[in-house]
């Protein structure tokens, strides 16, 4: 089988932590089928002023761990005319797919996040004759409030061979926008087993250079108003009241959707808890599993997830999860086992939960014990599985048109 996977999100050599997610995925499936990433990169006449260096300075092909990698520009206009995205996606590639597919014939076209990529998805399958799969994220519920756009979406759904989700609620929410439920598949994120697993605490402080007696309270995501580490550093200073040793270490950086480094510095210092806040900034993901092993809770106050890998990850490291009862979240943490859920937006039920979380006995071993099998060699088995079907219903889907043309 031949695969074409359609991501703006994938990683570049510029942005090496962009949406590390699916290239997980993706790499695992490419151990097994042929595999073609194209990656196309925002762009318009201003984009270096309005999206930075990095983003107007992604190249035009390069190797990932084995991957053929393209970066095509397609025209989009930051703020405006979000609605024209998909359509101007779809014809900024495909003179890249014409001159692509006569090297590489590829069978399926797989897509992430239904807009704009899974809409240029479907116009690009339309266009070659071949299946097309999207799976869905967190941004499809946002998006769907939008007139134009949830049109946009409603048709690809519709259009699609075949829909994934990373969770239970996300397909829901395209069962709402009328997709038929049989063809939707749930296929969580996974992780790397090997490198997201139980180990001593002390020694992941030692590794860090960490202090043995603090307790260490952990955020890991970009910095974004809707990861939401301003809604901790909010409640901090009672925090630290109760628990004077209190560390609050953030790990991540800016992105695509904004910059809350500047925010969070000026809220610790007004609020006099800069002394127990550390910004570590971005880290490479190998980097990341000693943090969780050393840290005593892990928190994600976000407004907004489809299935937020982070927390995947925090819990096969045994470290118990706050976090916000939206999206994916709820189907990963059992309140009060591996966890605690509150309400989005809600400071004083965020308080609480952390209070109690740090005066909770956790059983890390059961936590992590848990989360063992959902590697990303399982993920890709069952996509692999989802590809082979939906190459089948295509192929059926033809036979029947041909039956019933037939003299």
């Amino acid at each position: 089988m031949r695969a074409l996977v359609l991501s703006s999100v994938f990683p570049n050599s510029k942005d090496p932590l962009f949406g590390v997610f699916v290239k997980e995925r993706i790499k695992r499936v490419a151990s097994s089928c042929e595999v073609v990433v194209v990656a196309p990169v925002a762009w318009f006449p201003f984009n270096r002023t309005f999206r930075g260096a990095n983003r107007s300075a992604v190249p035009s092909q390069e190797i990932q761990d084995g991957l053929i990698v393209y970066h095509p520009k397609f025209f989009s206009v930051p703020g405006v005319c979000k609605s024209l995205d998909g359509v101007f996606y779809f014809l900024s590639v495909l003179p890249l797919l014409r001159r692509l597919r006569r090297e590489f014939s590829f069978d399926l076209i797989d897509a992430h996040f239904v807009y704009p990529d899974g809409l240029a998805a479907c116009l690009l399958a339309k266009t070659f004759g071949c299946p097309v799969m999207i799976t869905l994220r967190g941004t499809i519920g946002k998006l769907a409030h939008f007139v134009i756009r949830r049109k946009q979406i409603q048709w690809a759904l519709k259009f699609a061979t075949r829909i994934l989700t990373v969770s239970e609620s996300l397909r829901d929410i395209a069962v709402v926008l009328g997709c038929h439920r049989e063809k939707i598949q749930v296929i969580p994120n996974g992780i790397d087993g090997i490198l997201f697993q139980r180990n001593d605490q002390a020694g992941a402080r030692r590794r860090l250079d960490l202090p043995a007696d603090r307790t260490i309270l952990l955020s890991v995501g970009a910095l974004s108003l809707r990861k939401g580490h301003q809604r901790i550093i909010e409640v901090l200073p009672r925090l630290v009241a109760s628990n004077p040793r209190l560390l609050y270490v953030v790990i991540g950086g800016g992105g695509v959707e904004g910059d809350t480094g500047p925010l969070l510095r000026r809220m610790s210092m007004e609020s006099g808890v800069e002394a127990h806040v550390r910004l570590v900034g971005p880290l490479a993901h190998e980097k990341i599993a000693d943090w969780m092993n050393a840290a005593d809770v892990f928190c994600l106050a976000t407004s907004n997830e489809g299935m937020a890998n982070v927390l995947v990850e925090a819990l096969a490291c045994g470290l118990p999860v706050v976090t916000t009862r939206v999206g994916g979240n709820v189907e990963l943490i059992a309140d009060g086992e591996n966890g605690l859920l509150v309400p989005p937006a809600d400071a004083d039920a965020l308080l609480k939960a952390l209070m109690r979380a740090f005066d909770t006995s956790w059983d890390r071993d059961r936590i992590a014990a848990a989360m063992t099998g959902r590697t990303w060699e399982a993920v890709a088995a069952q996509v692999i599985r989802q590809w082979d079907d939906a190459l089948n219903d295509s192929r059926n889907k033809q036979a029947a048109a041909n039956l019933s043309t037939a003299p």
